[in-house]
Parts: structure tokens; sequence; C-alpha cells
């Protein structure tokens, strides 16, 4: 007989889930609307403060899922808005690297403190090895999604025959 009690902790695991993910993204778009930026211009700023060095385009084009054009459009509305800075590869003159920019960065993180104190919060009444499996999990989740995102992306035969669209219609179809 199967674990009736695990089954519905799972299942309000995944309910949770989902509804932290639609909510992230309302903030998402809401902190990126009071900033005047592009939901994903903003993740990239987000993703770029959490690297200990700068990165290529190709790198920014694979941690925000972009195709290369898409992403060195992207940096170009960061550099013309003036939170980038290009910089040459010292290890190679063909690439260029991207770093925030030091005197814009303030003003980004000065748009979390509000509400990055509240998130924090929300940990507050967790104990050290509830943050720690909180953490696992985020750490997991992320990288699950990180692959099915690529999976999606690949329009590997699996996905196409078996995914439909809001339409309907399979993406052989389309």
């Amino acid at each position: 007989m199967p674990n009736e009690g695990r089954e519905r902790l799972v299942q309000q695991v995944v309910t949770e889930s989902r509804r932290h993910y639609a909510a992230y993204t309302l903030f998402n778009q809401a902190l990126a609307d009071h900033l005047g930026l592009h939901p994903t211009d903003l993740q990239c700023l987000s993703l770029l403060s959490l690297e200990a060095e700068p990165l290529t385009t190709g790198e920014i084009a694979k941690l925000t899922g972009l195709t290369s054009g898409s992403a060195t459009r992207l940096v170009d509305r960061l550099d013309r808005a003036g939170l980038v800075v290009r910089l040459s590869d010292p290890g190679d003159r063909r690439k260029t690297l991207v770093s925030l920019a030091p005197e814009r960065v303030s003003e980004v993180d000065d748009a979390w403190d509000t509400p990055g104190d509240a998130f924090v919060s929300v940990l507050d009444d967790f104990t050290d090895e509830q943050l720690a499996v909180i953490g696992d999990y985020l750490h997991r989740t992320s990288a699950v999604g990180a692959e099915q995102a690529a999976r999606l992306a690949s329009g590997s035969a699996d996905t196409r025959r078996t995914t439909r669209g809001l339409s309907g219609k399979t993406a052989d179809q389309s």
C-alpha cells in the first residue's frame, strides 16, 4: 500500500512550488517595471551579480536561455542603460566580457532592499536543519528546471510528439 501521507505531502510541495513560481514571476515583473527594465534584463543583472567573474555574452545566453543574438541585444540594452560594462577578455582578444557597472549596482541593490528583507523574514522561523533542506530543494529544483528548459528548447522528438501547446496542436503540427 502506497504511503498516502507522503503522496499528499509531495503533492502539496508540487502545488505550492507552482504557486511560488507564479508569485515570483509577478514579483519579478513588478520589480522590473519599478526599475524601468524588461524582466529578462532584470534577471540578467541578478545572474551577473551572482557570478564572481565577468561573463561572455555566450555564457549570458546559456544562463538566460536566450539565443546568442538575443543575448547580444540584451547586453546592448543594458550597456546603453549604463547597467553593464564590456571588458576585453585578457585571455582571448576575440571575446568580450560583461560585468555589472559598479556605479549602477547600488541602484539595483537598493530596489531589492525592502522585498529582500521581506523574503528573508519568511525564513526567520525555520531551524538551521530546515533551512538546509530548503536550500537543497531550491538547488535541486533549479537544476531540474534548467535541464527541462534545455530539453524543451532542443525540440527533441519526444518533446514534439508528446507536448501539446495551448492551441492543442503538437509541435509537429505547428
